[in-house]
This record gives C-alpha cells, structure tokens and sequence, in this order.
C-alpha cells in the first residue's frame, strides 16, 4: 500500500502525494482524508472511506491510503509494512510551529489521542518537561487542556500553554494561556504546545 499524508488542512499536500492520489487504482480514507484530496482524486478512480484500520494489510498494494497530517505523525504510518510507501504530510506540529514562530528542535511530541490509558501521555509530558523539552501533545477528550494545565499547576511548571484550533481551517484559532489560565478550545481538532518558561 501508498500511504499518503494529506496535511493537517486543506491545501497542504505534497507534489508527491498529490502525484500519488492522481495515480491511484483505488483510494481509502476517513471522511475528512477523504475531503481534502478531493480535488486530486480522478474521476472514475474508485473511492472507499475507512471503517476500521485492522484490515489494511489486505488492501492491494497499489492501494492509496490517505492519513491526516503526517503518517508518521499519530497517523497510519503505523500499519506500513517495509514494502509499503509512505508519503509525508504537513502535520499539525509542523504547522504549529510555523505560527507561533517556534523552533521545532526543543521538542517532544507526545500523542493522547486514542489511547486508552491516557496516565501514558501524562508521565510522558511530565518526564520530558522535567529535562527541559517543549511539548506539542495531541490531547484526548480524558486528557485535554485543562487537565494538562492542572498537572502543570500541581507540579509548579511555568509555561506558555497554546490552544491550535483547526489548523489549516478557515475557523483556525490559536488561544494562548498559562497553568493558572488554561485556553479553552471550543473544537475536537486541536492541539496543545506547552513552551518552557
């Protein structure tokens, strides 16, 4: 299988994985995977939405599978074998880091999302802010910004915490806060970065 990162929004598609998608036998994808390569998916080329990611290692090989953001990124990069493809995306820690000015070099990204033991990320976010990396997390709805600002608070760490709503979406919105003051995200689709103070 191909599988092909679509970017965290519309417009950030890659010339090879726009190249990729126009040269499928078959594409497959969540709904909004699905929605952002729209445009390049060719009339005729059969298009199926995924249901569950269990089965992919049964989809022909010239399958083009379409990932959100990066695949390498909390993505389906994950489920590529070494005979498979993987084409990069603009993930939404990249795009982060490009509007806020940030560096990408001090970080540690950690994924919340999905999981079902969340106590995972947490000691994660914990270890790693404690050796003095900035964190770019991608919450869940059991470990979101207002518990991560309450652990920050508990453990006495002072740092910028910013809200990345819908990045790459017309409704982007960015909200800044502080573990006394923690953004408030209105959307399902965002992401936390905490910067060191």
């Amino acid at each position: 299988m191909i599988v092909v990162g679509v970017g965290v929004g519309p417009g950030m598609l890659t010339e090879e994985g726009i190249s990729a998608i126009q040269n499928a036998s078959v594409v497959y994808g969540s709904g909004r995977a699905l929605e952002i390569a729209q445009k390049y998916i060719l009339a005729g080329t059969p298009v199926e939405t995924l249901k569950s990611f269990k089965n992919l290692h049964l989809l022909p090989k010239d399958a083009v599978i379409l990932s959100t953001g990066d695949p390498m990124f909390s993505g389906l990069g994950k489920f590529a074998t070494e005979s498979d493809v993987v084409i990069p995306g603009i993930s939404s820690f990249q795009l982060a880091c490009s509007r806020l000015h940030v560096n990408l070099t001090n970080f540690y990204c950690i994924t919340a999302h999905g999981r079902e033991d969340v106590s995972l990320a947490r000691n994660e976010l914990l270890r790693e802010l404690k050796t003095g990396k900035n964190i770019f997390l991608l919450p869940d709805e059991k470990f979101g910004a207002a518990d991560v600002c309450a652990l920050l608070l508990s453990e006495n760490i002072d740092a910028d915490v910013y809200s990345l709503e819908e990045l790459g979406y017309p409704e982007e919105q960015i909200l800044k806060g502080n573990p006394r003051n923690p953004p408030a995200p209105v959307s399902d689709l965002y992401g936390l970065m905490i910067i060191l103070k």
